[in-house]
């Protein structure tokens, strides 16, 4: 059992910390206060080739496994990047995962590369107002007319929509009285995010203010055919392979900026001179800092281990909530200490410890709550009845 990272996994962290350098502290401090997309973050790493990492080789991507995604997503977020680093390219790696999987020939051919290259981007239209985390009960509508379905419906905490050319959207084209099944009548679709048809309106909100999250009101768009993924009625059942990817990239997202507070605050308690010593001298302020260092390295074995899991193709879903949902706090546990550590000067911005611990509550509760994760693990894992 070697537990070391490979020759090019150390690669890919040397490569994208050099690409992250650059966008210090400084350049997102500034982006949490006015916003905006990050577009030369952005760029950078589509020239380094980074979005693409997970994307078949045959279209421009790397190739490469989840797991060296994850080491991808946990050095940009510990870079000091944050949630709002991370969270530029997340949607790259794990979103179009249907199209790579069941995506016909021509779709990926069409899809892929401009998302890989950078010329594109695109967002992920499945949570609803009403529905929330109980996707099979959603409402927007597909209905096919011709060679064309129309849509009608809402979508809400949509990221990245505001600058998205494309969106991959989950619409029922059966009514739910109509199918055997609520996981039936379902169906997948990617395609142009037309403003015409589409009303995007941001929703402000507690941290991670470049990246855009956004309430969609769709009214009569028209979806080509052409544009679905897969078969009609099958959409639900593809969005489930995005989802394991999903929670491991949160994972390491969170981890990484568990390790970007706590590298601050160990500085920080190495600096700061109280009763003529270090305060970093006190086991006061020792010991939460080396308890954090204890669960983000936990995390991290939960994490990879997920990760190697799903490269395998081996069922990982227990794994991948567990992971999530263990980093999400350990994350969050380490910008708290950060933030304590500083004292008063924690809650300043100059000192960036508070960015860090706004933006740990996201993967705290998004895409799936703490609660439904422990609600899985204790029906699939433990065997005990379901309880939602």
């Amino acid at each position: 059992m070697n537990f070391a990272l490979t020759e090019d996994q150390n690669a890919i962290r040397c490569a994208v910390q050099e690409i992250c350098s650059p966008f210090d502290d400084e350049y997102w401090t500034k982006k949490d206060k006015v916003g905006g997309f990050p577009e030369d973050f952005y760029s950078a790493l589509a020239s380094g080739g980074w979005l693409g990492i997970a994307m078949p080789q045959e279209y421009g991507g790397a190739g490469l496994g989840i797991s060296e995604a994850a080491l991808m997503m946990e050095t940009i977020s510990g870079s000091g990047a944050g949630m709002s680093g991370a969270s530029t390219v997340h949607m790259n790696v794990f979103g179009l995962h249907p199209v790579v999987v069941y995506g016909n020939d021509e779709q990926k051919a069409r899809w892929l590369p401009p998302i890989i290259n950078g010329s594109n981007k695109a967002c992920f239209g499945v949570t609803e107002p009403d529905a929330g985390l109980n996707t099979l009960k959603l409402k927007t509508m597909a209905v096919r007319r011709g060679d064309r379905y129309v849509v009608n419906g809402q979508k809400i905490w949509i990221s990245t929509a505001q600058v998205a050319h494309k969106i991959m959207l989950l619409a029922r084209t059966t009514p739910i009285d109509q199918v055997t099944s609520p996981t039936q009548g379902l169906s997948l679709f990617y395609t142009d995010l037309d403003r015409s048809k589409i009303e995007v309106r941001e929703i402000e909100k507690l941290g991670r203010k470049a990246v855009d999250s956004n309430q969609l009101f769709i009214d009569g768009l028209e979806i080509p055919i052409e544009d679905m993924i897969g078969e009609e009625g099958r959409g639900f059942e593809y969005i489930l392979h995005g989802l394991n990817p999903e929670r491991v990239l949160l994972a390491a997202e969170a981890t990484g900026l568990g390790r970007a507070a706590l590298r601050r605050a160990t500085r920080y308690a190495g600096e700061r001179i109280v009763f003529d010593r270090p305060i970093g001298k006190n086991q006061g302020i020792q010991h939460p800092l080396a308890e954090r260092w204890v669960d983000l390295e936990a995390g991290t074995l939960l994490y990879q281990r997920a990760a190697w899991m799903y490269d395998q193709g081996m069922s990982c879903g227990a794994e991948a909530n567990a992971a999530k949902f263990f980093c999400a706090e350990a994350g969050f546990r380490a910008c708290e200490t950060a933030v304590l550590t500083h004292g008063g000067m924690g809650y300043a911005k100059e000192y960036h410890v508070e960015r860090y611990f706004r933006e740990a509550m996201l993967p705290r509760i998004a895409p799936i709550s703490p609660q439904l994760i422990l609600s899985f693990i204790a029906e699939k894992v433990l065997g005990l009845p379901k309880s939602y």
